[in-house]
């Protein structure tokens, strides 16, 4: 295989980047037509790979691409999931080469998708691709569904599987839509944490104000939100609000014993980002905050204004989008409850808050003891 592999990598590199200069960016309408021309491409290069009953199949949204071979009687089924969508490009100027037109520097292939999730879904379809032409036949019986919205949190795909519950069974699904460890160790990931986002708009008066005229006398949006989100950790890295942990376990010693067995460098952490000091939740350590806590994450604040030079005035509205990463039995609706009513409890003296939930997701975990993880051989069997 590792042969086939070094015969035909300029050809899959080749293949890659087409995949890759496709612009199928989900969330934002203008790319539609993108969006089904990447479904398109990876229907078509599953049947090139030899796999059967390939479909591109409509939903409300972007389409779900299926296919499987189903030949290997008395062995399991894996299902193989991926997305072929892709986030917005933005920052344009924090990229040094176009999104959509692949390179490759310093032996690795700089594009948007190249590992979320197009490099990944492309490698176990070429896998395929070669075993087929291999040995005529797969080890397993092979599912593919892969769809087109997993960056706006997968509206449809609940749907797809609740009503497609037979044509689904599987006795394993594969998702590679996860990190290695570190570079050269591979890791197999059983768990992931839950996901809340939303976003807080902070609205104080009825238009901007000249700040030489009411500045010191009227409540400032800007101030208001900071003085929010602000309120929402401790200065330990504890987040601050009432109710948020509820569901959180306690970790066990085994578990944060497991947790430490993966491998980590905190000063080559540190140095490849350019940090004097990392930071998280106390009495954590960084590979236990990332992996088996809950986080409130502030990801981007809005308000006044942005252009270039000076504009002095009070402004009317600013807003913060805020992610959450969500443990155990950790509910996103009561996550979010909390969150308002403790919005409630902090508002600033003159400000009305408006909170609005884009994504909820529940945490999931699989047993690191599972037998298919296990597998000796490396294969199911």
């Amino acid at each position: 295989m590792k042969e086939a592999v070094a015969l035909h990598k300029d050809q899959f590199i080749e293949e890659l980047k087409q995949y890759l200069s496709i612009p199928s960016i989900s969330s934002l309408s203008k790319h539609k037509e993108d969006v089904k021309e990447a479904a398109d491409w990876t229907a078509s290069a599953l049947k090139k790979a030899g796999m059967e009953n390939v479909e591109v199949i409509p939903t409300e949204g972007h389409p779900i691409v299926y296919a499987d071979w189903l030949h290997a009687a008395g062995k399991p089924t894996v299902l193989v999931y991926g997305h072929y969508d892709v986030q917005p490009e933005d920052p344009l100027d924090l990229w040094e080469t176009p999104p959509f037109e692949p390179v490759i520097r310093d032996g690795k292939i700089f594009a948007r998708g190249a590992t979320d999730d197009k490099g990944q879904l492309y490698i176990h379809i070429k896998a395929v691709d070669l075993l087929m032409k291999e040995m005529g036949e797969l080890p397993v019986n092979v599912k593919f569904v892969i769809e087109g919205e997993e960056e706006i949190a997968s509206p449809n795909l609940g749907p797809f599987i609740q009503e497609n519950e037979e044509k689904l069974a599987c006795d394993a699904v594969v998702i590679s839509d996860t990190s290695f460890s570190e570079k050269g160790q591979p890791a197999i990931c059983t768990s992931l944490r839950g996901a809340l986002a939303m976003e807080m708009t902070v609205s104080t008066a009825n238009s901007d104000l000249h700040s030489g005229t009411y500045g010191g006398g009227v409540p400032n949006s800007i101030h208001a939100l900071v003085q929010l989100l602000d309120s929402l950790h401790e200065e330990n890295g504890r987040i601050a609000v009432d109710g948020f942990y509820e569901g959180v376990p306690e970790p066990t010693e085994a578990l944060r014993k497991e947790v430490a067995e993966v491998p980590f460098n905190e000063e080559r952490t540190k140095q490849e980002l350019e940090l004097d000091e990392l930071f998280g939740e106390e009495g954590f350590t960084f590979q236990e905050r990332v992996g088996i806590r809950p986080t409130l994450e502030i990801n981007g604040i809005t308000g006044g204004f942005q252009g270039e030079g000076l504009k002095t005035i009070v402004p009317k509205e600013a807003s913060a989008k805020i992610s959450c990463r969500l443990v155990g039995e950790q509910d996103p609706k009561k996550v979010f409850e909390a969150i308002q009513r403790h919005v409630a409890d902090n508002r600033p003296v003159g400000a009305k808050v408006d909170l609005h939930q884009y994504i909820k997701a529940d945490p999931v975990a699989i047993d690191s003891k599972n037998p298919y993880i296990h597998s000796k051989s490396g294969r199911c069997v």
